[in-house]
C-alpha cells in the first residue's frame, strides 16, 4: 500500500511544519501533492493545513506519528510559485509560514467540512469559461495614453513602471487598454490564459472599476477579491482565480496573495495609499509583495498614482522603476482646478465655513452645480466640555477623546468603540450647559442644511455607510445629479468621477502639518491632491463655473499649500526625499518597530527593554523603548521599539537572530514584530 511523510504547515504561531503519515485507503487513491490541503488532528482538535513537503522518512519516531484523515484531492494544488510567495512573506516579515498561507485562503476553504467547496465547484464547472476576451467600447486614447498602454502591454520580463498622471488623467483607461492587449495576445494562442491582477486601496471603490471592467470585457470572467465579501461569494471568486477561469482579478489588498496560475500583469492603483499595509497580524505591504510577485514570475507591474509614494518616487530617481507621464487631464478641455488659499484668519469662519467658500457654494447652487466639502473628521465634534470645571469626554479605556456623535445620542470612542449615553449634566461639577468642541462631518451637515435648506445635502463617512450597498447607493446618487452639496471624509477623496463637480472646499486640513509622525505631510498633500482632483473631471460647461478648490487655513504661506496651489508634485517629492536622506529616514534607511502591550506600561517597557539587550547588534541602531503615542487602547497600554539599519539584507539578518531569542524571553507582555512600519 503507498505511503509517504507530510510535512504539513498549520495557522498557528509555531514556526515550523509537522510531520504526518499518509496511507493510501487502497491502490486507486491518488498520492498527495505540494501544494494541497489535508484535514488532520492537532492535539485535541481537528483542523486544516497545507502540504509544504514530502519524504519518505521523518526524524519523529514512527509509533508518535499521527495519520492525516483526509487529502482534498477535488481542489487542485496550490502552485509552486504560490508558496514561493508565501515563503518570502513569512521570512520578510518575520511570521510563520502557515500563518501566512492559510489565512490567505478563504475560510471556507479551511472549514472541516468540504460541502461548501463541492458545492462552489459544481457551481464554476456549470457556469463554464467565457472565451471572447474582445473588449467593446473602447475610449479614444490620447497619444499620452496610448503611448503608456503600448509600453506596459509590450513590456516584457520584469518591468516594474510608474505610471504617474494627474488626477482625471485617464490611468483607468490606460490599465484597460493594456489589459486588452494582452488578453488579445492570449487569445491568438501566444500564450496560455493570461491573468490580470489590479488591486485598489479601497473596497468601496471596487464596485464602479467593477462596472467599467465587466462593460468593457463583457465575454470575461472577472473576480473580486476583498474582505466586504460573503464567505460563499468569497471562495467562488478564488476558486473562479485558482482554476484559470477567471481572467481579470479585482481585489483589494488581500488579493496579492490569491493563487494566479496564469499572472502576466499586475496593477496596482493608487500605489502610494497607506490602506495597502496591513496592521493586524501578518503586517504585510500588498505594493511590496506585488512588486517582489512581479520579479518572481518574470511578468510588468504597474504602479499609478498622481501622487507616488517617495519610495517609488525614489526608485523612478535611481533607474529601478520606469517613469510613464500623463500630464494632461484626458477629456478634452477639462483642465486641473484653480486652487486658492483662504487665510481663516482674516475671513473668519461661521459653522465652519468662510464666506468666500459660502459664496462659491451659492455660485454652484444657482448653477445647478455639484460642490464637495471635504472634513477628515466624521462624527458632530471631536470632543464635549465643561467650560465651568474644565471637564471634557475623555475615553475611559484608551488616550483618546470620546467623539460626539449627535444623531445618535451618543459619545463614541473611534478606537476601542465604547459607547456612552450623553451625559445630561458634567459628572465633575454638575453643569449642565455640555459644549461641543470641534466640527465633526454631522454637525456641517447641521450647518449647510440651516444655512441652505433648498440644498440637496449628502453625507458620505464611515457612519452613514455602515449597511451593505449603501455606500455605492450613495455615489450613485451623486453620478445621477440628485446631490447638490456632498460632505464626506476620504471616502470620497480618491477614484470617483463625478462629473458635475465644480467645487471642493477643503475644511481643517493643518493639524497633520503638526504631526510627530515623518510621513504626515506627505500624505497631507497626497489626500489634498487627490480631493482637489474631484473637481472639474469633465469640460466646462458653456455658461459654467470654472473648476476650483478653496483650502480653509491659518498658515495659508505653508510651503506645503504652495505646492498644491502649483500642483507641483515633482519639486515637493524632490524636496522631501532631500529632508529624508539628511534626517537619515525612509526610503535612505530601513526600519523595524517592536510593539508589546500589557495591562501595565511597566510591563512592556520592561519586556522592551529586555529585547534591546538580548544579542548584540553591530550595524543596528537600537532606539530607546518608548510609549506609543496613543499608549492606552482598550485597556491595555502599547510601548514600541524603533531598529534601524542602512542594509535591508543587514536588518533581515539580525531580525532572524533576534526573532529566536525574543521567543526566549518570558513575559507577560504580548508583543509583534512589524517591518517597514508606516506609523511610528
Amino acid at each position: 500500500m503507498k505511503q509517504s511523510i507530510l510535512q504539513i504547515v498549520l495557522d498557528t504561531p509555531l514556526d515550523s511544519s509537522f510531520d504526518y503519515r499518509w496511507q493510501a485507503s487502497d491502490e486507486s487513491e491518488a498520492m498527495p501533492q505540494i501544494g494541497q490541503l489535508v484535514q488532520l488532528s492537532f492535539g485535541r482538535r481537528e483542523v486544516v493545513g497545507m502540504i509544504v513537503g514530502i519524504s519518505a522518512e521523518s526524524d519523529v519516531p514512527a509509533e508518535k506519528l499521527k495519520s492525516v484523515q483526509a487529502v482534498r484531492h477535488q481542489l487542485p494544488p496550490l502552485s509552486k510559485q504560490w508558496l514561493a510567495l508565501c515563503r518570502f512573506a513569512a521570512d520578510y516579515y518575520q511570521r510563520p509560514l502557515g500563518e501566512v498561507a492559510l489565512p490567505g485562503l478563504p475560510k471556507n476553504l479551511r472549514a472541516l467540512t468540504t460541502v461548501a467547496l463541492d458545492r462552489g465547484l459544481k457551481k464554476l464547472q456549470q457556469a463554464g469559461v467565457p472565451h471572447d476576451a474582445t473588449p467593446i467600447d473602447v475610449a479614444q486614447l490620447n497619444p499620452a495614453q496610448q503611448q503608456a498602454a503600448d509600453a506596459i502591454a509590450g513590456a516584457t520580463g520584469f518591468a516594474p513602471t510608474l505610471l504617474y498622471g494627474v488626477t482625471g488623467s485617464g490611468k483607468t483607461e490606460v490599465y484597460l487598454q493594456a489589459a486588452a492587449q494582452i488578453l488579445a495576445h492570449s487569445e491568438n494562442g501566444e500564450d496560455n490564459p493570461s491573468q490580470i491582477l489590479i488591486l485598489v486601496p479601497e473596497i468601496n471603490l471596487t464596485p464602479q472599476l467593477e462596472g467599467n471592467i465587466r462593460a468593457r470585457f463583457p465575454g470575461v470572467t472577472v473576480a473580486t477579491l476583498h474582505s466586504g465579501l460573503a464567505e460563499g461569494e468569497r471562495m467562488r471568486h478564488w476558486l473562479a482565480a485558482h482554476l484559470g477561469q477567471a481572467r481579470i482579478i479585482l481585489g483589494t489588498r488581500l488579493a496579492v496573495l490569491a493563487s494566479l496560475p496564469h499572472l502576466k500583469l499586475i496593477v496596482i492603483d493608487e500605489e502610494h495609499d497607506p490602506s495597502y499595509k496591513q496592521q493586524e497580524g501578518l503586517r504585510y505591504s500588498a505594493r511590496d509583495l506585488a512588486v517582489w510577485r512581479a520579479h518572481q514570475l518574470g511578468i510588468p507591474i504597474v504602479l499609478g498614482s498622481a501622487t507616488p509614494s517617495l519610495e517609488t518616487w525614489h526608485h523612478t530617481q535611481s533607474g529601478r522603476y520606469k517613469k510613464l507621464e500623463l500630464r494632461e487631464r484626458a477629456v478634452r478641455d477639462a483642465v486641473l482646478p484653480q486652487v486658492r488659499r483662504i487665510d481663516m484668519e482674516r475671513d473668519k469662519p461661521s459653522e465652519g465655513l468662510t464666506s468666500i467658500l459660502v459664496s462659491a457654494l451659492k455660485q454652484r447652487l444657482e448653477r445647478g452645480e455639484q460642490s464637495l466639502l471635504f472634513l477628515n473628521r466624521r462624527g458632530y465634534a471631536p470632543v464635549i466640555a465643561c467650560d465651568a470645571c474644565g471637564w471634557v469626554s475623555n475615553c475611559t479605556r484608551c488616550t483618546s477623546f470620546m467623539v460626539l456623535h449627535k444623531p445618535e445620542h451618543r459619545l463614541r470612542c473611534h478606537h476601542c468603540s465604547l459607547e456612552l449615553r450623553i451625559p445630561k449634566s458634567c459628572p465633575t461639577c454638575g453643569n449642565v450647559d455640555l459644549q461641543p468642541l470641534g466640527r465633526g462631518t454631522q454637525r456641517l451637515e447641521e450647518g449647510l442644511r440651516a444655512m441652505f435648506p433648498e440644498a440637496r445635502v449628502l453625507r458620505i463617512d464611515a457612519d452613514s455607510t455602515r449597511r451593505k450597498g449603501s455606500a455605492q447607493a450613495a455615489f450613485d446618487s451623486v453620478h445621477n445629479g440628485e446631490v447638490d452639496i456632498l460632505i464626506g471624509t476620504q471616502m470620497v477623496a480618491k477614484g470617483h468621477d463625478f462629473k458635475n463637480l465644480t467645487l471642493v472646499g477643503i475644511l481643517n486640513p493643518d493639524t497633520a502639518l503638526f504631526s510627530h509622525d515623518y510621513r504626515a505631510s506627505e500624505r497631507l498633500f497626497a489626500q489634498l491632491m487627490q480631493v482637489a482632483g474631484r473637481a472639474g473631471r469633465a469640460a466646462q460647461k458653456e455658461g459654467g463655473s470654472a473648476s476650483e478648490v478653496l483650502i480653509q487655513t491659518r498658515y495659508p504661506q505653508h510651503p506645503l499649500y504652495a505646492a498644491v496651489i502649483a500642483h507641483d508634485y515633482d519639486r515637493f517629492a524632490t524636496s522631501l526625499l532631500e529632508e529624508r536622506a539628511q534626517a537619515c529616514l525612509p526610503p535612505y534607511i530601513y526600519q523595524a518597530l517592536l510593539r508589546a502591550e500589557a495591562k501595565e506600561l511597566e510591563t512592556a517597557i520592561e519586556f522592551l527593554q529586555q529585547a534591546a539587550h538580548c544579542i548584540e547588534h553591530t550595524g543596528i541602531t537600537m532606539h530607546d523603548p518608548i510609549p506609543m503615542s496613543m499608549t492606552r487602547v482598550a485597556n491595555v497600554d502599547r510601548a514600541q521599539l524603533l531598529i534601524e539599519c542602512p542594509s535591508r539584507p543587514g536588518l533581515q539578518a539580525f531580525l532572524t537572530d533576534w526573532m529566536a531569542q525574543l521567543r526566549q524571553i518570558k513575559t507577560r507582555a504580548k508583543w509583534s514584530l512589524e517591518v517597514d512600519p508606516v506609523d511610528i
